[in-house]
């Protein structure tokens, strides 16, 4: 294994997703750019949910008409708001695959390779990006760029950038709206549509992926992305450098006990600042790609042959292949010589 970190060197064409291939388009029930529909099921999960749901309605029925069953009204209407909040949970957990298929790693083969993907979310930034752009260059890495269809169409250079350098456009909705999991299907399905259009008109090629805003989705979501051809894409972990100006912690929760295979989420627009005023992001980047180099890990752009399995919960740590320096690197270390992922005390 090589503990040297790399000099810097030319970008690398690879197999993570040509961004100049062409997506299908087919019927999908939607006005937008879009590609060939793809099955769609219930999980079991939700199958259950409905289930649940349609039991508590007939005994609501039954104990309406029928005086000997009032007493049970109560225990009917706590059973329909637990399961309510069963599913709430569920939307708020973005790694979560009870509603439905939900990339959080990468395809086996990939893990093999010792492939770590590099997603940057809510983008394109006139100032960031470029940069960013820039440094993963250096280090030949290619990454994924969840972009805002309203700053594709506000920052077309910016993204054509992103592009040109060999890297994917998908879909983080429109407008990024905050009441997102709470919309129904239509309201869904324009959003994702806009974004659709405006980073197919730039691109060339249509979204594969889609990321809900914050990860927050509802059961909705999945049933409109399959008319759509969409898949929807979370992370395996995330460094939180929208709310953390201190880059030792974010650069900890990328580098702590990660592996090949693994999904990690960055922002291009709206990272936290420093105390120097540069985004969270430029700093911890080079020193993420660094620590990767010395792990033989390489950065990557999703693939368009990844498979989001179906139903389950996404996998834990116990579940990952584990790398032999993944405990602890001497050389992630901060300027005092702290380590930056030091092994979990527990």
């Amino acid at each position: 294994m090589n503990d040297q970190t790399p000099s810097p060197r030319s970008p690398r064409s690879g197999s993570s997703g040509s961004p100049g291939s062409s997506g299908s388009s087919g019927p999908s029930g939607s006005s937008g750019p879009s590609r060939e529909p793809r099955p769609f099921h219930w999980t079991p999960w939700l199958r259950l949910c409905l289930a649940w749901h349609g039991a508590v309605v007939v005994g609501l029925v039954v104990g309406s008409f029928f005086l000997p069953f009032l007493h049970l009204l109560p225990w009917a209407l706590a059973a329909l708001l637990a399961n309510h909040v069963l599913i709430a949970t569920q939307a708020l957990w973005p790694t979560s695959r009870t509603l439905g298929p939900n990339l959080v790693r990468l395809a086996p083969a990939r893990c093999t390779r010792g492939e770590v993907a590099l997603t940057f979310d809510d983008g394109p930034d006139p100032e960031v990006t470029p940069r960013v752009l820039d440094l993963l260059d250096e280090f030949g890495a290619r990454a994924t760029f969840f972009v805002l269809g309203s700053r594709v169409e506000r920052y077309p250079e910016v993204a054509r950038e992103i592009v040109r350098r060999g890297h994917r456009l998908e879909n983080h909705s429109h407008h990024h709206p905050h009441t997102f999991s709470f919309f129904p299907p239509g309201p869904l399905g324009r959003e994702i549509d806009r974004a659709q259009a405006a980073i197919t008109a730039v691109a060339g090629r249509t979204p594969l992926y889609f990321r809900a805003p914050a990860g927050i989705r509802s059961p909705w979501l999945e049933p409109v992305l399959a008319r759509r051809g969409l898949h929807l894409a979370a992370w395996t972990r995330r460094g939180f450098d929208t709310a953390d100006g201190n880059t030792g912690r974010v650069l900890r929760r990328l580098l702590h006990r990660l592996a090949p295979g693994d999904i990690l989420l960055l922002h291009d627009h709206g990272a936290a600042r420093t105390a120097d005023g540069e985004p969270v992001v430029l700093t911890v980047l080079p020193r993420l790609l660094a620590a990767m180099a010395r792990r033989g890990f390489r950065g990557v752009a999703l693939a368009a042959g990844e498979v989001a399995d179906e139903g389950g919960e996404a996998p834990g740590d116990e579940d990952r292949p584990q790398h032999p320096e993944e405990a602890h690197d001497p050389g992630d270390a901060d300027p005092q010589g702290r380590p930056l992922d030091p092994p979990d005390p527990r």
